[in-house]
C-alpha cells in the first residue's frame, strides 16, 4: 500500500515540475542561496541533498546520474571537486531552510534555502 507516500504536487504537471525541480536544484548549487516559496524549498531539499551525495560517491555512475539531473556539466564537475572537502564528515543535513516574509501580491511563505 502506498499510504502517505505522496509526492508534493506544487501545482505542476510531473514534467513540468521535474522541470521546476532541476532548474531550482542548478541554481542553488551554483549560488549557494536562493529564496523561493516555502513548499519548494522543502522539495528541493531532498534534491539537493541526493546531488550532493552522488558527489561524496564520487564514482563514474554517480557523475554521470549527475551530469543527467543538473544542466551545467562544468558546475557538476566543479560539485564532484569540491563536496569531498566541505561536507566530507558530514551525514547529511546538506541545506538549510530560513522563513522569510510573506511575498507581496499572493501572501505566500516564502523562504530561503541555502548550502550548509
Amino acid at each position: 500500500m502506498r499510504h502517505r507516500c505522496r509526492v508534493k504536487k506544487l501545482s505542476k504537471p510531473a514534467d513540468q515540475r521535474r522541470a521546476l525541480l532541476r532548474s531550482l536544484t542548478t541554481e542553488l548549487i551554483r549560488h549557494g542561496k536562493i529564496t523561493t516559496t516555502l513548499i519548494r524549498a522543502k522539495v528541493l531539499r531532498s534534491e539537493v541533498e541526493k546531488m550532493i551525495t552522488l558527489a561524496k560517491n564520487g564514482s563514474l555512475a554517480a557523475r554521470r546520474e549527475a551530469l543527467g539531473y543538473i544542466f551545467d556539466k562544468q558546475l557538476v564537475h566543479a560539485l564532484f571537486e569540491q563536496v569531498p572537502t566541505r561536507y566530507g564528515d558530514r551525514q547529511g543535513g546538506y541545506t538549510r531552510i530560513l522563513h522569510t516574509v510573506p511575498r507581496r501580491g499572493d501572501n505566500a511563505k516564502m523562504a530561503i534555502i541555502e548550502l550548509v
